[in-house]
This record gives C-alpha cells, structure tokens and sequence, in this order.
C-alpha cells in the first residue's frame, strides 16, 4: 500500500494529491456485499416510541414531538441524532437538534452547537461543528526501489480524518460540504497540520476539494492554493502529486525532488518525476509497472539529467570545471507467461555515462558497477525436450573511454532432458547450441572484435550407482563436437578468420562415500533433541581424450575450456544436523546447523590449470599451468533462522600462502533489528602472477544495520563500506525516520570517498535528504536511490 500528498507550485490552478498506490499490483477487486432487494430495506424507527429521552411532548396528533433531556433519536438503524433538545415535524420529515448535538453513523462522527436534519433523506446541516471519520488502508507493504514509491510506515492502521467549520453541510451519505473550515488527520487535541480553506467538499471514498485552502503547521501558515483536492479514499491508489523531497549534496548541490503518481487501473500505474539541482541542473524521469499475476509483470524506470557546466573548489585551492550534458539511464525487467508453456524475460540496466552513473547514484552497489546491460530470455518445455534462448549484451568500463563487450546475441540451446536408455538404468541426454558471442575491446581508441559464431553438440549416457546410500556413484560418458567460425593466431593470439573443429569424449565419475554418520540422542539439551555428524569424503574424476587444438579456441566460458589429460578433485565434507522444534507443538524437524567443506583439484595436463573455472582465484585467465589448483576452505553455519555466518577461502598449494579469503554473517533480532557484516581480503603472493601486482590487491569490510521499533514509529538505518588495504572509508550512510498517528520525517546523511582513481570532479560527496509525511501518506524515494529503504 501507499498513500502520497502532492504539493506544486501555487501557479497552478488545481493541484491534485494523490493516495495508497498498492505495493502489489494486479490483485483482483474486493467482493462487493449484494444490493438489498427493496423489500428488505430497513425499517424506519418509530419517532415516538423509539426515541429516549427524560420528556417528552406530543403534538399534531402524536405526528409531531419535542425531546427534552438526554435524547438519544434514531433516524435508521446505523444512525442517530443525540443532543439535550430535539423538535421533530412530520409533515417535512426534519428534526431540530440543539445543545450538545452529536450525529453518529457507523464510525463517523459529527458534533455541533445545533442541527437541522431531514430523517428521510439522512441529511442536514450543522452549525459550529467537528467530525472525524476513518479511512482504512490496504495491509500489505513494499520495500522500496530507487525511485520508486515508498510504503507507508504502519500497513493496515485506520487513518482517522477530523474536519471542523463554520457550518457543516451533509450533502450525501458520504458526502458533507464545510463552509469556512477544514480538516486534519492528526487526532491530538493539538492538531500537528491541518488545511483551512473557506469551502470543503468532502466525499469519503473519493476526493476532498478545498477552495482558498491554507496548510498550517502548529498554527503556522505554510502553503496557500486556490484550489486543490486531498484523497479521502479507501480505494489503493489514486491519482496526483506526491510529497517532494528535498536534499543537497557536494556535487550537485540542493535539490528538490517531485513526482506525479497515475493509477492507470487495478494492475498498471505509472510516476513522472522532476528533480532541480541548484549546482548542476535538472532531471526528468519515469517508471512504469505492471503486475497481471502469473500471466506476467513488470517495470521500466528511465531517467535523463540535464547538466550544465559547473565550477568545484578543490582542498588544495585549485578549481576543476565539469563538462555539461545529457546523462540518460534505463532500467526495467519483464516476465511474460506465453501460450504453449513458453515464458519470456527480459532486463536492461543501461547508461550513456559512467561518470555519471557513478556520481550521481546514492547506492554504493550502483556507485561501484561498471558495467551496463541488455538482455532477454525465452524458455519453452514441452516432455523431455526445452528450448532455452538468450540475448546477452553486457559492456563492461575500466575508465571513462576505455571497455570491452561480451554476451550472446543470440544464444539458442535445445536439448533432451534425461530419459531412460531403454528402460535400462542407464540415461540418455543430448544438447545442442547456437550462439554468436560476443568479445570486442576498446582501449585507448583501439578497436579488437573478437566475436565468433560457435555451433555445439553434446550427447551424453549417465548411470548412477545408488545400491547404498552410504556409497554412491554416478558415471557419465559424452561425447562433444564443437565448430567456431573463427580462431586464434597461433602467433600473435590474436582472432583470425580461420574456421576450426573441436572433437573429444570425456568420462566422469562421481564418488560419495563411504558415508560416516553419528547420532547422539539429547533429550534433556534446550537446543535439540538429536544432533548428527556426517562425513562425506567425495572424490570426482573426469578423463577429456586430447584436445590437440585447445590453444588456438578463443575462451568464452566453460564450453571452450577443455584441454584434455585427467583431473581428480577430491574433498571431504562435514555435516552437523540438528533435529529441534522450530515450531511450538509441532513435530521436530531436522536441519542442518554446520556445513565445512574441504577441496583439492590435481590435474595430470598442468595446461588444463590456466582455463579452469571452479575456483575464485583461478578464473583470472592469469593462472600459471600446474598440476595442483588451490586448496578451497568452505564453512557455513546456520544454527537458527536469526543466526548466519559462511567462509570461503582458498590456500595456494604450491607458495603455501593465502590467496584469497572473504567472510560474511548476519544477526536478526526479531522483526526489531536486522545486522549483516562482510569482509573480504586478496593477498600478495610475490612469485604469483596477478597476486605479485600490488594494483590488485584489495581487502574490504562492510556493515548495515536496521533498528526499529514493532510499529515502526521509530527507526534508523545504518551501513558502511571501510577500506582496509588503503585505511578509507569508503562510504557512510545513515537514515532515520519518526511516524506519528498523522505526520512523519525521514532524513539520510551520507559520505561518499570517490578515492584518487576516480572520475568524478571532487574526491568526495556529502549528501543530504530529507521527506516528510502526512497521516502515513506515503511519498516516494528519489531516482538516486535516496531514502531506499526507509519506511514512511
């Protein structure tokens, strides 16, 4: 759910606020109760005999009556009139109410110094008058994305609405006309807000439209509109402005951040936005969604900022001036359901600068990437066979100018799964591939396009040897025929137009076991009632017959990399199992706490050590030939839902040193606080290439934490990223938001070190936002990603 106000300019003649965009589109209308038929409508009361009261007086033939004293008075069964006197008239159906007049129907109240009301038609006027109703929201929330709408802090709380005026009109059975009045959604005695304007027309269920309308903090004037109108829906979403943003960084100065909110229909909805940069410029943006449910959904976020030339002062005194221009980025994915159990996706994650992209976005996961992206999937199945195709366009930047290209376009593969060989125990499969990869550099104005057209077909039988579960064996024979339209210059190692066909068989086992397992029964252990230790040593071997023309393929991924001879990789793995109760009176479940694996690969063709791709630090295309890859060290524990942690880390056999090694956990308290924590180090290795480059080296650690209160009232959000190598702080950034009944404020600060390398004009940002909110109408986060994941 969302809700928004909007505010603009007060040139504008009518300004339209808009609420609650669901968080989950395309979900279907609530069922509507069934008309009454006329028959069945209620009954009207009994003036006299149904009206309470400590006297009463009777005229016109007991048609006519005067309530005296403590009246309650009914004008159906869902309303009544209360009030110290009441005159009724029968011949105009109205009732005369003075002294403490309160109108009740359903949750809605008014209260006033008198009334006139029509008991037939259920309406009248009040003079002198107060009234609350309540609007309920949707109950279910949405993390925000960048630029996306943000939910509201409390999903599924009652808004109450309190309007107050000179007279009080009820027009409709949901609709009432204020003269010389307002409202409010703050219920204190004190109301924090509220909106004068000399009329109000408010329809509960709709629109609120005021004319000459003042907003007042704490009895302040703030913004005058000559017209506007305020969403008083119970509906999701509606149409309108949302709630500005406003922040201010080093680089681009303050800004005011807007956007304009159309619910197009139950599953569609669509936000315009603008952003005013004091230092820089302007942007415009927009996002589209969609959610049909299992038939498909959907977004498109697109975003242009406009920069004119700007002038930085450097620490050491010195200016630097940046360049103007038009920056555009384009983000959005798609999942499309198609007749004939076919389904499509697509992707793209595009940018026209990544000085730009880099700079402007707020999220150190966007402020890192240097890579930009196209792409789609379609998948169909039908029996034992699938057809899988994929556009992959994927540009990755080393600086402003210089990158390199890689990806598939397209790639199709189409296989037969795995189907018994005669029903024999033996399976049979079969694979087959087209694909056009791509490969193009551009370094320093130097263009090398090394993009091929790779034909593949791979047949392969399996059987499995599963007699005993504490010993198992799965064999597979295959056979691979692989055509490139192009080749490397044995040479230069350059790519040339020369065509070139691969052909090999390869073998492959894969042990398991013997299996040693140990059981202690715990019946008196608050943890567990049984824990269990298994020891799985594993051991794969896989023959490749030669491949005399490895050195001449061009490596794209794993299909190129055979190079022939055998290799055994083996290991073992410890498992630690817990059988607990995880839920009260049910049955105990097992589950599986610790989990540290232990791994080595030897290859008998040292040459097969610099295309291999099962290890971190292998992957590099820098690897030495050798007989024996690096030691792997895998641990991950999980020994209850709040509690994780893994590591991987992996040992260089032949230097007896560390390679690499990353660590990582979290910690959840409840639904109140939410850790994670990462760390992660690649170490000089001086007789190693590309371990021996100091320009390589890294070592990172990396925080957040999410503290809030059950209700969300209260909260912060804090997050950093240290580097350990250089002693940098990366980056800091902390947010904190406060939700009352009827208003809210949400503020992010945050420091961003650019570092020496970078392209952007400063060495370093400071950011600034800040949003507020009405009665937990939400608002939106902007399209830098500011204020992501704060609720309000």
């Amino acid at each position: 759910m969302l809700r928004s106000l909007r505010i603009a300019p007060c040139l504008v003649a009518v300004l339209m606020l808009a609420a609650s965009a669901r968080a989950q589109l395309g979900q279907p209308p609530p069922p509507q109760p069934p008309a009454r038929p006329p028959s069945q409508a209620p009954a009207q009361p009994d003036i006299g005999s149904d009206t309470i009261a400590d006297s009463r007086i009777a005229t016109n033939q007991q048609k006519d009556w005067h309530f005296i004293g403590h009246v309650e008075f009914p004008i159906d069964k869902d309303t009544k009139i209360y009030a110290d006197d009441v005159k009724y008239t029968s011949d105009d159906d109205m009732a005369f109410a003075t002294g403490n007049v309160t109108f009740a129907q359903g949750s809605n109240r008014i209260s006033a110094e008198r009334a006139e009301f029509n008991t037939k038609e259920s309406l009248g006027t009040f003079y002198n008058a107060t009234g609350i109703m309540t609007v309920k929201p949707p109950s279910r929330p949405q993390a925000p994305r960048p630029g996306a709408i943000a939910p509201p802090a409390v999903p599924g709380q009652e808004t109450s609405v309190i309007f107050f005026g000179e007279k009080i009109e009820k027009v409709g059975r949901k609709e009432y006309k204020i003269t010389n009045g307002g409202f409010s959604t703050c219920t204190q005695p004190t109301p924090r807000w509220d909106l004068h304007a000399g009329t109000v027309v408010l329809k509960v269920g709709d629109y609120t439209v005021l004319k000459q309308a003042v907003l007042t903090v704490k009895g302040v004037p703030m913004l005058y509109l000559p017209i506007m109108a305020y969403p008083t829906k119970k509906e999701d979403r509606a149409t309108g402005f949302l709630i500005p943003a406003y922040g201010v960084t080093s680089l681009r100065g303050q800004s005011i951040h807007d956007a304009f909110f159309w619910a197009i229909d139950r599953s569609q909805d669509a936000t315009i936005m603008h952003d005013w940069f004091s230092k820089v410029g302007q942007g415009v943006g927009g996002e589209y969604r969609y959610n049909y449910g299992a038939t498909g959904n959907g977004f498109l976020n697109a975003y242009m900022l406009n920069q004119h030339e700007a002038t930085y002062v450097q620490p050491d005194g010195t200016t630097t001036i940046s360049d103007p221009g038009r920056y555009f980025q384009v983000r959005g994915t798609t999942s499309e359901t198609l007749p004939g159990n076919v389904r499509v996706r697509g992707n793209v994650n595009y940018f026209s600068s990544i000085t730009t992209s880099q700079t402007f976005n707020t999220s150190i996961f966007d402020a890192a990437s240097n890579q930009r992206s196209i792409g789609g999937n379609i998948v169909g199945a039908w029996g034992t066979y699938t057809l899988n195709g994929t556009l992959e366009h994927t540009e990755y930047f080393y600086n402003a100018t210089d990158s390199s290209l890689s990806g598939g376009w397209p790639k199709v593969a189409f296989s037969r799964n795995e189907r018994p060989l005669f029903d024999s125990p033996v399976y049979f499969s079969v694979g087959t591939e087209f694909a056009h990869l791509l490969k193009d550099s551009n370094f320093s104005g130097v263009d090398a396009n090394s993009s091929l057209t790779r034909l593949d077909l791979s047949p392969q039988i399996r059987y499995p040897f599963k007699q005993w579960q504490w010993f198992t064996v799965n064999t597979t024979l295959g056979w691979r025929d692989t055509y490139y339209t192009r080749s490397l210059d044995p040479v230069t190692g350059s790519v040339a137009d020369d065509r070139l066909n691969r052909r090999f068989f390869s073998l492959q086992s894969q042990i398991v076991g013997p299996v040693f397992n140990r059981i202690w029964d715990t019946p008196d252990n608050e943890y567990a009632e049984k824990f269990k230790h298994s020891v799985e040593p594993v051991l794969t071997i896989t023959k490749t017959s030669n491949v005399d023309n490895y050195d001449r393929i061009p490596v794209f991924d794993g299909t190129d990399s055979f190079v022939g001879g055998t290799s055994f990789t083996y290991g073992v793995n410890n498992r630690f199992y817990a059988k607990r109760h995880l839920t009260p009176g049910a049955p105990a479940q097992a589950r599986e706490i610790v989990d540290v694996e232990l791994t080595q690969t030897y290859l008998t063709n040292q040459n097969a050590a610099q295309y291999d791709q099962q290890y971190q630090t292998t992957s590099y295309g820098h690897q030495p030939p050798e007989h024996f890859l690096p030691i792997a060290l895998s641990v991950r524990v999980m020994p209850t839902n709040d509690v994780n942690a893994t590591m991987r880390a992996e040992f260089d056999s032949r230097y007896h040193s560390l390679r690499t090694i990353s660590a990582s956990g979290g910690y959840n308290f409840g639904t109140y606080l939410q850790t994670q924590v990462g760390w992660s180090k690649r170490a000089f290795i001086a007789e190693l290439p590309d371990f021996n480059d100091p320009a390589h080296l890294d070592q990172s650690l990396n925080a957040s934490a999410n503290a809030h209160t059950k209700d969300n009232k209260y909260g912060t959000i804090y997050s950093f990223t240290y580097d350990v190598l250089n002693g940098t702080m990366v980056q800091q950034r902390v947010s904190g938001f406060y939700n009352a009944q009827c208003c809210g404020l949400a503020m992010e600060y945050q420091a961003y070190n650019y570092g020496s390398a970078s392209l952007a004009p400063i060495p370093a940002d400071h950011r600034f936002f800040l949003s507020f909110t009405l009665a937990g109408l939400g608002n939106f986060s902007p399209m830098n990603g500011a204020l992501g994941g704060v609720p309000r």
